[in-house]
């Protein structure tokens, strides 16, 4: 019997951590990969002998040899994205089957229609607009609280399938054309498309629910993966600038299926300082010459859109607010030779607003578009003794305030962009 050896990962921040090369290096000691939840506004990046892959549904897991990559019921699936994605990764030399990867039957798909009415409401929203990356994402997840989403294991049969867009298409064509002036969606073209996207991918559709419980009482272990970041949760972010799921590690069971008291450890993965990309408080962001730069230097553009992220510094209210919300028991720090490029590093360590001082994350908007960060500053550190895999003074000073104040160990390190560019403390 498995003995909770099982790990969920998550994003501790707005996304964009570098969860997908952790995860990659983390997964070659377990036998799974599991993703609970997300879609493709997702994109984790990995550089294996100085190529970029950038993936976006599939986990990370599938880049080796021997391991098994899922996607769980929790996720939203773009099925042209999906099928893209296989066959970029046959293009490039790696074995992509229905032994080594695995789509839940439950999971549901992000359609044509879902992508023009997210795109829509941003364009009429204006300079209140969320600045979702336009993929259907939150429109999906609506359906299927609607009780309306279409499924994988509805493409199996053609006529069920019909009848249930037709009842779907009645409203979203209305929708379309009435309120975004957008032609309407032909039933048999859209009808026809998902069929042949089913045939390519009939081999990876599984009862996902079964296949992980049976391997967790085998003795297997997962390490589960979330999109995005605890601060984007739709629930525990910063409310309405979120996405449309849950991010936090205790989604992981009801994203895949598998019960909570089988899971081991949680941990969350953080930059040494801080991004974020699309609107939305960010209290710590730099708005100066040094945020361009780092910006610059930390090649902080989105994996899935290229849209440059706004940088800050590292926010410790707020990663406390993650490690909380999680009971994380771990942090990975990433990036952190990037901060090299500076002569001092300042950490946030509360907020003032007005008379008062926050050392709790607040949840009110009107609050936290407003507070001040209280800083405490570093000295840098210098990236040749890092290219030796040695810690200087100032990054163990770093390192240490970071676990002292969120009572959470620092396990890893990450000095570069490469597998091997990382420290285990």
């Amino acid at each position: 019997m498995n003995k909770n050896k099982n790990l969920v990962v998550v994003g501790a921040q707005w996304g964009d951590e570098g969860k997908g090369r952790i995860i990659d290096l983390l997964s070659e000691k377990f036998d799974i990969v599991s993703r609970f939840q997300g879609g493709s506004n997702a994109g984790h990046t990995i550089i294996i002998k100085n190529k970029k892959i950038v993936l976006h549904h599939i986990p990370s897991g599938v880049l080796r040899n021997g391991k098994i990559s899922v996607i769980g019921n929790g996720a939203v699936i773009d099925p042209d994205i999906i099928v893209d994605e296989i066959k970029a990764l046959r293009k490039k030399g790696y074995k992509v089957t229905g032994k080594n990867l695995k789509i839940s039957e439950l999971a549901h798909l992000i359609l044509p229609f879902h992508k023009l009415i997210d795109i829509g409401r941003e364009i009429i929203k204006g300079k209140n607009a969320i600045g979702t990356t336009g993929r259907g994402i939150g429109p999906c997840y609506e359906d299927k609280i609607s009780r309306q989403g279409i499924r994988f294991i509805d493409l199996s049969n053609k006529k069920i399938l019909k009848d249930k867009l037709k009842m779907t298409l009645k409203e979203k064509n209305k929708i379309l054309s009435l309120v975004f002036n957008q032609k309407k969606i032909s039933i048999n073209t859209l009808v026809d498309d998902l069929m042949k996207r089913f045939k390519f991918l009939k081999e990876f559709i599984v009862n996902t629910e079964d296949f992980l419980n049976k391997s967790v009482n085998q003795g297997k272990s997962i390490l589960f993966e979330g999109a995005q970041g605890v601060m984007l949760d739709i629930d525990f972010g910063t409310y309405p600038f979120v996405t449309s799921s849950s991010t936090i590690s205790s989604n992981a069971s009801s994203g895949t299926g598998v019960p909570y008291k089988k899971f081991g450890k949680s941990i969350g993965i953080s930059k040494a300082y801080a991004t974020r990309v699309g609107h939305g408080p960010f209290p710590t962001e730099m708005i100066d010459d040094e945020g361009l730069a780092l910006r610059e230097f930390g090649d902080e553009y989105g994996a899935t859109t290229g849209r440059p992220r706004r940088c800050g510094w590292l926010d410790l209210i707020a990663l406390k607010h993650s490690v909380e919300i999680c009971g994380l028991d771990e942090i990975i720090l990433t990036k952190v030779d990037i901060l090299s490029m500076f002569n001092n590093i300042n950490v946030c360590v509360g907020y003032k607003y007005k008379s008062q001082k926050f050392k709790k994350f607040p949840m009110d908007n009107n609050i936290i578009d407003h507070v001040e960060p209280i800083y405490k500053t570093f000295k840098a550190w210098n990236n040749e003794d890092l290219k030796n895999k040695k810690l200087p003074s100032s990054l163990q000073s770093f390192i240490k305030y970071i676990e002292k104040f969120l009572n959470v160990k620092v396990s890893m390190i990450s000095i570069g962009p490469e597998r091997e560019q990382v420290i285990y403390l």
